[in-house]
C-alpha cells in the first residue's frame, strides 16, 4: 500500500476532503463557518480554500452580509468540476442520467435500442446522446454506474445470468470500459434501489434495511452496517427463489418464473387472485391500488411470507417495499404486510412504502456513481 511521503501532506488531503463534503451537504459557507466546523485556522481555511479554488473544485457563490465590516464571500463546489452518469437496463429500453459533482441530475433520457444483442453498441449510443443533451463532453464522466436485472459477480463485476437480458455476459464489462473509456460499474438493480432508498428514501438514517421489491420480478436488496450484502457470488437477495409452502419447488431454475415465492405473489398469481375476489384487470399494480380490504389483505399475507423469511435471518428492523406492486400498494399494504409479520416472528420490523422519487434504480445508480466519482476527485487535492 502507498503511503503519502509526508504528514502534512496527508493532512492537507484529509482537510481538503472533509471541506468538500461540508460544502457539499451544508453550503454555501464562508471561509469563518468552514474553519468553525472542521476546527481549522481562518489561515488555514483560507489556504485551503485558495488550493481548492485553484484546481477549480471550489468558487465564490455569493456573499453574506455581516456586522459593519466587509460581506464575507461564500464558497461552495463548482457543480461542472465533474460528471457522473447511471442507467437502468430494461429488456426494451435504456434510461439514462447524468448529474454533476454535487448531485444534481442535469439530464434524464430514455432510449429504445436499435440492437438489443449489441448491449456495448446501446449503451455507448445512449450515453452519448445523453451527454450531447446535456452538453457534456463524455471524456468528463468519471464514473458510470449500470444497473441491471440479474446476479452481478461481485469478484469480477460481470454479469453472471440474466434471464432477461441474455446478451449481458461475461465480457460486457471489459468492452464498455474500453469502448466509453470512463470507470463503468455493473450493480444489480434492487441493490441500487436499496441505495437510493439509503440516500433519498425511507431509509435513510437506517444501516441495517431490507428493499422488498415486489413487481414482475421479485428482488431483495440487503444492507447491513452501512454497506450492501451481495452475496459470495453476487446471489443475495435473489428472493423469488425462495422455498414456499403449498407452493411447488421448480424443477429447472432456467425458468425465471418457476420460483416459489415467484409464483405466489408475480404478476400471475396477483390476477388470479383478483379474479377469486370477483376483480378485473391485467395492470396488477391497478388491482393493488384499487384493490378492497379483503384483496389486499391476502395479498400483504404473501408478501410478508417472504418479508417474515428475511426477518427471522437478518433481523433488519426495518423493510422497504418497491416495485410496481410495493409503490401502488403505498401506506395501506406497507401497514398490512407490517402487521401479517409481526403474526408469525419474534421480531417485528417497521414496514414502509418507498419514497424515492422517480425512478429508483436510476437514482440508485447515480448514487453509487458519485460515491465513486466524489472518491477520485476529493481524494486528488493536494
Amino acid at each position: 500500500m502507498s503511503r503519502d511521503p509526508g504528514t502534512p501532506r496527508l493532512l492537507r488531503r484529509l482537510n481538503d476532503r472533509a471541506a468538500l463534503e461540508l460544502l457539499l451537504g451544508d453550503g454555501p459557507l464562508t471561509r469563518a463557518e468552514l474553519g468553525e466546523r472542521t476546527g481549522l485556522s481562518k489561515v488555514t481555511a483560507g489556504q485551503l480554500l485558495a488550493r481548492l479554488e485553484e484546481r477549480g473544485l471550489v468558487e465564490v457563490a455569493g456573499e453574506r452580509a455581516g456586522g459593519r465590516g466587509p460581506h464575507a464571500a461564500l464558497y461552495a463546489v463548482v457543480p461542472s468540476s465533474a460528471y457522473v452518469a447511471g442507467l437502468e437496463v430494461l429488456p426494451d429500453s435504456l434510461r439514462v442520467g447524468v448529474a454533476d459533482i454535487t448531485g444534481r441530475t442535469v439530464v434524464e433520457i430514455t432510449v429504445n435500442p436499435s440492437d438489443v444483442s449489441d448491449p456495448v453498441g446501446a449503451v455507448h449510443d445512449a450515453v452519448r446522446r445523453a451527454c450531447d443533451t446535456a452538453n457534456v463532453s463524455l471524456s468528463r464522466l468519471r464514473a458510470f454506474v449500470i444497473g441491471t436485472r440479474g446476479v452481478v459477480d461481485p469478484a469480477t463485476g460481470d454479469v453472471r445470468w440474466s434471464y432477461d437480458l441474455p446478451s449481458w455476459h461475461v465480457g460486457v464489462l471489459a468492452s464498455l470500459r474500453e469502448t466509453l473509456g470512463v470507470p463503468v460499474t455493473i450493480e444489480n438493480d434492487v441493490n441500487l434501489v436499496a441505495l437510493a432508498e439509503h440516500a433519498y428514501g425511507a431509509a435513510v438514517g437506517y444501516d441495517d434495511f431490507a428493499v422488498l421489491w415486489a413487481g414482475v420480478g421479485q428482488g431483495l436488496g440487503v444492507m447491513l452496517g452501512g454497506r450492501l450484502h451481495r452475496g459470495i457470488s453476487g446471489g443475495a437477495g435473489e428472493i423469488g427463489w425462495l422455498p414456499v409452502p403449498g407452493e411447488p419447488l421448480p424443477t429447472d431454475v432456467s425458468e425465471p418464473q418457476s420460483g416459489s415465492f415467484q409464483r405466489l405473489v408475480g404478476p400471475a398469481a396477483l390476477r388470479g387472485l383478483a379474479e377469486r375476489h370477483s376483480m378485473s384487470g391485467d395492470h396488477v399494480p391497478d388491482l393493488v391500488r384499487d384493490g378492497d380490504e379483503a384483496y389486499l389483505d391476502e395479498v400483504a399475507a404473501r408478501l410478508a411470507v417472504g418479508a417474515a423469511a428475511v426477518t427471522v435471518v437478518l433481523d433488519p428492523g426495518l423493510i422497504v417495499l418497491s416495485g410496481d406492486v410495493g409503490r401502488a400498494g403505498g401506506e395501506r399494504l406497507a401497514a398490512k404486510v407490517q402487521q401479517a409479520v409481526a403474526r408469525v416472528c419474534p421480531s417485528s420490523p417497521a414496514v414502509v412504502t418507498t419514497r424515492v422519487d422517480g425512478d429508483p434504480v436510476l437514482r440508485g445508480a447515480l448514487v453509487a456513481a458519485l460515491e465513486q466519482a466524489r472518491e477520485q476527485v476529493f481524494s486528488d487535492t493536494v
